[in-house]
């Protein structure tokens, strides 16, 4: 799939928490996969791999099969306690003029990757290596699991500081038309916050019902209503 200049670029700006709830909350990968520096941001269309855990043989294959622009994202098996990829790959990625990289495993030679153009996206920070597993079963360009979400080639994959959100492409141009309308419905709620209403006025959330309340000096309970 390949997304309009004008779609990736309003997919980064509107950022993956936006897509996310403008989509009807789908898509969002494990929160544990955040990028490597606070400032990285992915939009881009997905490559999917699907590799052993501890293997990341079909990783240098992937560089070599995506097209520019895409965003490499890596089923690793659950194997999170190994580091499938580092200032090499970076470094090939970067000449492969890839969008990105998501993995649901570890990455390494960090120091190096916050100094280069290159978004990665990862569960954490890993030393162990890996092994090239020349008989192992793997696969490309089909869907993946990472976490409760299912990623199908050519997903529309954007990130940022807040996590990262896969939107199949179907949803894709709504979303990002629901996007930009919830932005500017925040925009509007932000400013009459500022102004001096309450969250609780402009939601409607004093009107429904009550709470209970737990004094914490006596423990008692008591009824609240707005």
């Amino acid at each position: 799939m390949t997304y309009s200049a004008e779609q990736l670029a309003e997919a980064t700006r509107l950022g993956a928490a936006t897509l996310h709830e403008a989509a009807g909350r789908i898509g969002a990968l494990p929160s544990a996969i955040k990028p490597v520096a606070s400032e990285m941001r992915i939009a881009g269309p997905a490559f999917t791999v699907h590799i052993p855990a501890g293997d990341n043989l079909w990783i240098h294959r992937a560089l070599y099969q995506a097209a520019p622009g895409d965003v490499l994202v890596v089923s690793t098996s659950g194997g999170t306690e190994w580091g499938y990829w580092g200032d090499i790959l970076n470094t090939a990625a970067i000449a492969q003029r890839l969008g990105g990289l998501v993995i649901d495993g570890g990455v390494r030679d960090v120091s190096a990757l916050l100094t280069m153009p290159f978004p990665v996206f990862s569960n954490g920070i890993c030393i162990n290596g890996t092994i090239k597993g020349y008989d192992a079963t793997a696969w490309m360009r089909q869907p993946i699991r990472i976490g409760a979400v299912v990623v199908r080639q050519g997903d529309l994959i954007v990130g940022d500081r807040d996590g990262v959100v896969a939107l199949p492409e179907a949803v894709v141009a709504d979303a990002l038309v629901r996007g930009a309308a919830r932005e500017r419905d925040e925009t509007e709620k932000i400013a009459r916050i500022t102004a001096g209403e309450r969250t609780i006025d402009i939601y409607g959330f004093g009107e429904r019902g009550g709470v209970l309340a737990c004094d914490p000096i006596t423990g008692a309970f008591s009824s609240w209503r707005g």
